[in-house]
């Protein structure tokens, strides 16, 4: 049993069984003032999240990255559970890569599309430009559907280019767009790619995990994620899973040495998940962790009903406050959720995010180039008590208010 004894401006202590949470702001709602109290704030962005304390003591030990205790024990743990959580469809299989989520978006882009073929990307927000920013740079042939950042793509627009361009074969798109929040309808789009035989690329990064998703049923080929999503791990590694049968097409294809997504695939498998290159040891121990918790939790669709509280949470109080959502709430994911900026002319979002820190909470800036905002993030150890927290510190610094 510790006391926890609140005592003035913003770090912690501990000494012994005694814990002091040095804080300059009580939360009107009682003593309790953060969840993780080794935490100086919570991470309400698209990631990296917030993560418990036991993902976290987990990067405590070293790992060997030739010892089977690591690569049989942990990795190739970690590729079989990640089939399981995607789909209940055979013929699946997952490889992971080294460095951010975009790394891993790049030696799919790079490896999956062949020098004869041409991709079509769907664009409504910074991750799917950014898909069109990798085809550039790698030179492969593309045509963008090019939408803005706050409207949808439909499956008619999908399929109307689809069907007056023979030449593409691949279709990339984000599932959850994090500039602005949105959803994209992803049922609906895999329907149009598949129905014409094309290979469908889907962008999962902040809703593998957090969204129920089977892409064995929707014919989705190649799906991408990163360890600091929904999976509420830390960064350092990417992975996708693929179908294994068009991912056996590709060796020879990759534009790149250390993104070759089929040669990292053909190393796991023939070396019990030995990585080609230095392995992100603690960063992956961390991530098996992760996994556990999620199961612990409940499973994805859990964790899913915990993030659509917190995102509802959310926005009601921020409605009650006058704050104004960009987007339509059928839109609306249960990751992020942007927000019109005040109009006082007092309003500064700079301020505005330090006085949310001081209360122990970090948000995001926005990224619409033709709107004034900013976004709040609800994933990761984040939970609904701690979403009234935030409201009642919003409520607090609302300065110009």
């Amino acid at each position: 049993m510790k006391l926890l004894l609140i005592v003035g401006s913003g770090d912690l202590q501990q000494f012994g069984k005694i814990v002091i949470v040095r804080r300059n702001w009580y939360s009107p709602i009682g003593i309790k003032i953060m969840e993780n109290l080794d935490n100086q704030y919570l991470l309400l962005t698209p990631g990296p999240l917030s993560t418990s304390r036991t993902v976290r003591e987990a990067m405590l030990k070293d790992w060997c990255t030739w010892d089977d205790e690591y690569n049989k024990g942990i990795v190739e743990v970690i590729r079989e559970q990640l089939v399981e959580l995607a789909t209940g469809v055979e013929g699946y299989t997952s490889v992971l890569m080294q460095g951010s989520g975009t790394a891993s978006v790049e030696a799919t882009i790079g490896t999956v599309v062949p020098a004869n073929a041409k991709l079509l990307v769907v664009n409504n927000g910074a991750y799917g430009e950014r898909i069109g920013q990798i085809a550039h740079y790698l030179n492969i042939a593309h045509t963008i559907i090019e939408l803005g950042e706050v409207a949808q793509p439909s499956a008619e627009q999908v399929a109307e280019i689809l069907d007056s361009d023979a030449s593409i074969t691949h279709v990339a798109m984000v599932h959850c767009e994090t500039t602005t929040g949105m959803l994209n309808p992803v049922e609906a789009v895999c329907d149009v790619v598949k129905s014409r035989n094309k290979i469908m690329i889907l962008d999962a990064m902040s809703s593998f995990g957090g969204i129920p998703l089977d892409i064995g049923k929707l014919g989705i080929d190649f799906m991408i994620s990163s360890a600091n999503k929904c999976i509420q791990g830390v960064p350092g590694f990417g992975f996708v899973i693929a179908k294994q049968t068009e991912l056996e097409k590709c060796a020879g294809r990759a534009r790149s040495l250390s993104l070759d997504l089929y040669d990292q695939w053909l190393c796991m498998e023939k070396n019990h998940g030995k990585w080609r290159f230095t392995s992100p040891t603690h960063t992956v121990r961390a991530f098996h962790q992760a996994l556990q918790e999620l199961q612990d939790e409940g499973g994805v669709e859990a964790r899913y009903q915990r993030y659509a509280s917190n995102q509802l949470i959310l926005v009601a109080g921020m409605e009650k406050l006058g704050f104004k959502c960009l987007l339509d709430k059928s839109l609306h994911s249960p990751i992020i959720t942007s927000f019109y900026s005040p109009e006082a002319d007092e309003y500064d979002f700079k301020k505005f995010y330090n006085l949310l820190k001081e209360k122990g909470f970090v948000i995001y800036p926005g990224k619409v180039s033709n709107a004034d905002c900013f976004r709040i993030g609800n994933i990761g150890d984040v939970h609904n008590e701690d979403m009234h927290r935030l409201i009642d510190a919003i409520e607090a610094s609302m300065y110009w208010a």
